[in-house]
């Protein structure tokens, strides 16, 4: 059976380009960069290049990014370390951030801070006006994802960027770019941000490394310890093959972004219509303008998503029914709820992700599919709910 994997927001098929440049470095470079004999500082080099490569992408200085495991960690260390290294203040994140984020900031409420949950509309973009309201001198820190993992709405990062600068320069801005990273600017300079997270597995790049930009004089502290890596803030032997992976992986997302946009953004159009003009009681979740060229959410009323999901996955098609972190817990998505939506809207949504390797074909296959497993699982569906 053929595999449809329209699941890219949750991790991507790695590029043949990057997979050889991994191999070829995986073959030759096995020193520790941390040694000082010539395999270590052969090690060490190839983590110097990819770091000036990644600089380039970004427009920042090479010594501004941070590796990493993953982009949770990114977001755990933005979030954390910049409030804790303060020791006091004020975090403001919103209410449809990645858990990466949302977590952390409720540690720290639990250790003491006030942490305030910006509110979004039905589309998911962040109340600007709440945000200018809820900024005081007291604030340390603001987190707001560059694109939502889940319904694909784009922020005006830019515009955020300035209203905190306004209203509180000493204040730093971070934001969660790995689901934007394929598709957007990540200019540093032009967005305005003081830590950008970025994830390889979301650029058709290995697992297992992400990165964090960090401005100079942004005031952090390490949430791993041992070593001392990456200038203090990510101790841990180096990752030196995925690091490789994620400068290859980088530089090809952000060469080919305009062009791959407007292919998805194609097919995304056109499988949003079919989906809405062959199955009845279904609602797109999320902005139809400013939303991310491979994101689907939909919502099938009267059904639930894992039911749906199953059924999908014995045909070869893969989707999610939200983010893959949070897929062995059944609580429905706060993002969905949180755009003012009833909790069978969330129970019943689905989450289609296009890919470079996505064809209209593959989609066809799916409205050929799709149909008929809505109308049986709604013939045995105790609910019967109207459209909102």
């Amino acid at each position: 059976m053929k595999q449809i994997y329209l699941d890219n927001a949750s991790t991507t098929p790695i590029d043949k380009n990057v997979a050889k440049a991994m191999a070829v470095c995986q073959a030759s470079i096995y020193g520790n960069p941390g040694s000082l004999h010539k395999a270590g500082q052969v090690a060490k080099k190839e983590i110097v290049k990819a770091r000036l490569r990644i600089a380039k992408v970004l427009n920042c200085k090479p010594e501004e990014i941070v590796f990493t495991g993953s982009g949770t960690e990114s977001d755990n260390l933005a979030v954390l370390g910049t409030v804790r290294a303060i020791g006091k203040g004020q975090v403001i994140v919103s209410s449809i951030e990645h858990h990466a984020v949302l977590n952390p900031a409720e540690r720290l409420e639990a250790e003491g801070y006030k942490v305030i949950k910006l509110k979004v509309n039905k589309d998911g973009f962040v109340d600007l006006t709440g945000l200018e309201k809820n900024i005081t001198p007291e604030t340390v820190l603001v987190s707001i994802m560059y694109a939502n993992n889940e319904i694909g709405t784009i922020q005006p990062i830019k515009e955020i960027a300035k209203i905190i600068k306004q209203k509180n320069p000493k204040m730093r801005f971070h934001t969660d770019a790995c689901q934007a990273s394929g598709y957007l600017d990540l200019n540093v300079q032009n967005l305005g941000v003081d830590m950008m997270t970025i994830n390889a597995s979301k650029i058709y790049g290995p697992k297992g490394v992400g990165l964090l930009y960090v401005k100079a004089g942004t005031k952090i502290q390490p949430i791993v310890f041992g070593g001392g890596q990456e200038k203090g803030l990510r101790s841990g032997t180096e990752n030196v093959v995925g690091i490789v992976g994620l400068a290859t992986a980088l530089e090809l997302a952000q060469k080919n972004a305009k062009k791959e946009s407007a292919r998805e953004t194609k097919l995304r159009d056109y499988f949003i219509k079919q989906i809405l003009q062959k199955i009845p009681k279904t609602v797109v979740n999320g902005s139809l303008k400013d939303r991310l060229p491979n994101n689907i959410n939909i919502s099938f009323l009267d059904v639930e998503g894992e039911a749906m999901l199953l059924w999908l996955d014995k045909y070869g098609i893969c989707c999610s029914t939200g983010s893959a972190c949070d897929s062995q817990n059944l609580d429905p998505s706060h993002v969905i709820l949180a755009l003012g939506l009833p909790y069978e809207y969330a129970n019943g949504a689905l989450r289609f992700t296009l890919g470079k390797q996505t064809t209209k074909k593959d989609l066809d296959y799916v409205l050929k599919v799709l149909p008929k497993i809505v109308s049986d699982l709604r013939k045995i569906s105790p609910v019967n709910i109207a459209i909102k």
